[in-house]
This record gives C-alpha cells, structure tokens and sequence, in this order.
C-alpha cells in the first residue's frame, strides 16, 4: 500500500465517519428517541474504537515499510561494497601482472614468485568475501571465524580469537564495514608485520563494541608513519561510518596494536 492511500485512508476515515454518524442521528436515531447525550457518547465511544483499530493497522503498516525500506538499503549498501572490492580486485591484479611480466623480462624469478604468491593471497580472500550471499543466514560469527582459519591456512600465521557479541548485534551494512576492517588489518599483518602470531578479539558489552587486532610482528614507530599508510586512512574512514574510532599503538621490536571502539545509536 503506497503512501498516498495511507494519507489519503487518515483524512477520509475520520470524516467519513463522524460525518456519517451525524447524518445517521439526525434521520435515523432521532426516530428511535435517542437524546443528543446518548448520541455523543456513541460517537465518541465509535470514534474510539475505530480510531484503534484503525492507528494500529496504520503504524503496523508504516513499520513494515519501514523494516524493507531498511533493508532494501542495507543490501544496497553490500552490493556497493561489493562492486568496491571488485574494482579494487581488478585494479591490483592488473597492477601486480604488469610488475610480474616486467620481472620476468628481467629475469628476477624470485621477485615474480612473490608476486605470484601476492595475486594468490589476494584471490582467495576477495573470492571468499564476494562469494557470500547476502540473503544467506550465515551468522556474522560465524563468517569471521571461517575467513581467519582460510587466512591463517594462506598466511601460514596463528591465529587466536575471541568473538562474543549476540547474534543481529550488527545490521548488515555495519557487518560489511566490520568484515572490511578485518580484511585490510590482516592484509597489514601479511604484508608488512613479519609475525607469527596475531590475536583477534571482537566483543560487546550493552550499546558498545570493541574489536582488536594484535601481532607479534616487528612493529614500528607510529609518529613516523603517514595516516596514508599501510591503509590507515581507509580503516580510520570505515571507522568512522560505523560510528567508531580508531587507535593504534605500536613500537619498533613490540609488534602493533589496532583497536577500534564504537557505540550502537
């Protein structure tokens, strides 16, 4: 039911009604020598009941629009990311071929290794995370847990986690953002951290969440890195979509810390 007939429904009811009950007591009810207090307290004792039933299938109505309305834009919200993720897939593959064909023109086989191991890595974590549909009720638990195991099988890094948050603590457009963070931190991880070990840890307590991301590795000196770097700037914007903040704490020879904190609205 479009918007116009709800409109439409909540003008007209009313009158229609207190209208016609007045046409009906002055031609009908007056003949049955109903007094005009009668009458008021039937119409007013009508207009109530109608009213109820009425403003309750009115707002139940406006509720479910809602409810898909939602929806309809979270799911808008994942396909976006999506075609992000592709794009971003394309343009890095194309990036690492081109480095790939120049090595092997110059013979450096053990660099065009590398990257070879680079598109691989690649690969398997964006097929992993376009390959899930969204109407498909996997738990968001449940979809982290199964990428840090496929991550760490790549890596060749542990992994130790610990997931506590309920089941729809996060809508579906705060999940892929979340899920995102993940990603890029762990490609950091890969990349750069020369660790052995990292920790993950995403819990809940009420209207806050904490997630944490910690590794072994040889970490480095955060004053002199730029906010640009190592995609700090992208997960410090994610953050900020999901109204949360980001925190990084890391030294030379210590390893690196990422921690972001929000609250639900």
């Amino acid at each position: 039911m479009s918007y116009r007939v709800l409109k439409l429904s909540t003008i007209l009811i009313p009158t229609i009604l207190i209208g016609g009950f007045e046409f009906l007591r002055h031609t009908v009810l007056m003949l049955h020598q109903f007094s005009m207090m009668e009458g008021n307290y039937i119409i007013t004792l009508l207009t109530f009941l109608v009213s109820y039933v009425f403003s309750n299938w009115l707002f139940k109505t406006i509720e479910e629009k809602n409810k898909r309305i939602t929806a309809e834009r979270e799911m808008r919200v994942i396909y976006e990311e999506r075609e992000r993720l592709a794009k971003e897939l394309h343009d890095n593959i194309a990036q690492t071929l081109f480095l790939l064909k120049v090595h092997l023109k110059k013979g450096k086989l053990q660099d065009a290794q590398g990257l070879v191991n680079s598109i691989d890595s690649n690969l398997r974590q964006a097929i992993f995370n376009l390959r899930m549909n969204p109407s498909e009720k996997t738990s968001f638990s449940k979809r982290i847990d199964s990428w840090l195991e496929d991550w760490s099988t790549v890596s060749g890094i542990e992994v130790k986690h610990s997931i506590d948050f309920p089941e729809g603590y996060f809508t579906p457009a705060e999940e892929v953002q979340l899920f995102s963070i993940m990603q890029e931190a762990f490609a950091n991880v890969r990349k750069h951290s020369e660790a052995d070990s990292v920790s993950f840890t995403l819990n809940t307590l009420q209207k806050r969440w904490e997630l944490k991301i910690k590794d072994n590795g040889k970490g480095f000196s955060v004053i002199d890195i730029p906010i640009n770097k190592y995609g700090l700037a992208m997960l410090k914007e994610r953050a900020l979509k999901i109204n949360g903040r980001m925190e990084i704490s890391s030294a030379e020879g210590m390893g690196t810390e990422l921690i972001m904190k929000g609250e639900k609205d």
